[in-house]
């Protein structure tokens, strides 16, 4: 099965919906994302354009640029799915002679070169499969607490080749060359404030979500359980820090997704924190919050899997 060829400006048009990726401003943003059984695309007056049914707790998901989209279903597997909803590539992992449990999947990524990323908690490595179902790389992961619902989170491919994993159990990112060798690594921290059990706004843990590599070489972390969003440098050092309770209006719970745009700005994910607060936010480096999303019809209190849709070429996620 060959995929179609992929184009960076896309618009697929279907009985009027249009998934496309012109660039929009604050207050115009469609979100897609993924709860309460569905994954859906919302416009920017909360009418849902798309959704389809899937009955499985999502972590990752994007809508590729040849107009389709790529998400975790049951299985667990991980499908790329047409406008029309017809599934037009499908890979399910099942677990290696060394897992004696199950496997899961809470990341996935299409890379430029067409192959697709999967980390697979439990059996505990990243494959790249090919258009055929092939696997054509595993890449072993180092993991101190095992347990197939928490090895992993997001996981990146860098540009370098290598990859960043957060690893949720361990509460550490780590960057591993393509032999599966550790050359970075970053062990989150309380904040100083008491471990506290819990998802929504009153715990505090370890429990890391997100991780994206940025230009200047340091790293931006959506810390989960943390209930912040952090900037560390090579060697460690935090440089740039979002709290929980630094912006009007707005407590941070279990910090998931982010995009960070050519701006500076960055857009965070809020799961879990309850219905006074925003599940998204697009929030400056000096801390003014530009654009808030709140939408607890279509997706709810759990909405861990997000990606704005219609941003500027360049943004990293």
């Amino acid at each position: 099965m060959r995929w179609p060829a992929l184009s960076s400006s896309v618009a697929i048009l279907l009985s009027g919906l249009s998934f496309s990726s012109q660039a929009q401003e604050p207050g115009s943003y469609r979100v897609l994302g993924s709860d309460r059984g569905k994954v859906a695309i919302v416009d920017n007056k909360g009418h849902v354009e798309w959704d389809v049914a899937n009955p499985s707790e999502v972590h990752d998901l994007s809508l590729l640029s040849n107009g389709n989209l790529l998400f975790t279903t049951k299985g667990p597997a991980v499908v790329e799915m047409t406008p029309e909803k017809k599934v037009v590539w499908k890979y399910e992992s099942k677990p290696t002679s060394h897992n004696k449990e199950r496997v899961e999947i809470h990341a996935c990524q299409r890379l430029e070169n067409g192959v697709t990323m999967i980390a697979e908690s439990g059996n505990r490595r990243i494959i790249e499969v090919d258009s055929q179902g092939k696997i054509v790389k595993q890449v072993p992961l180092t993991i101190e607490h095992p347990d197939p619902h928490r090895d992993t989170r997001m996981v990146r491919k860098l540009s370098n080749g290598h990859y960043l994993v957060c690893h949720e159990g361990d509460g550490k990112v780590r960057e591993y060359d393509g032999s599966g060798k550790v050359v970075w690594s970053y062990t989150v921290e309380l904040g100083g404030r008491p471990r506290a059990p819990g998802h929504g706004t009153e715990g505090h843990g370890t429990e890391v979500y997100g991780a994206v590599r940025l230009p200047s070489g340091n790293t931006m972390i959506a810390t989960g359980n943390g209930n912040r969003v952090i900037e560390v440098n090579p060697d460690g050092k935090i440089v740039w820090t979002l709290g929980h309770d630094e912006l009007p209006n707005i407590h941070l719970a279990w910090v998931t997704t982010l995009q960070v745009r050519p701006n500076g700005n960055v857009i965070v994910g809020n799961c879990h924190a309850g219905p006074e607060n925003p599940q998204l936010f697009e929030v400056t480096r000096d801390k003014k919050v530009v654009w808030t999303f709140k939408d607890l019809t279509t997706f709810g209190n759990s909405l861990a899997a997000t990606q704005v849709l219609g941003l500027e070429a360049g943004v990293i996620r």
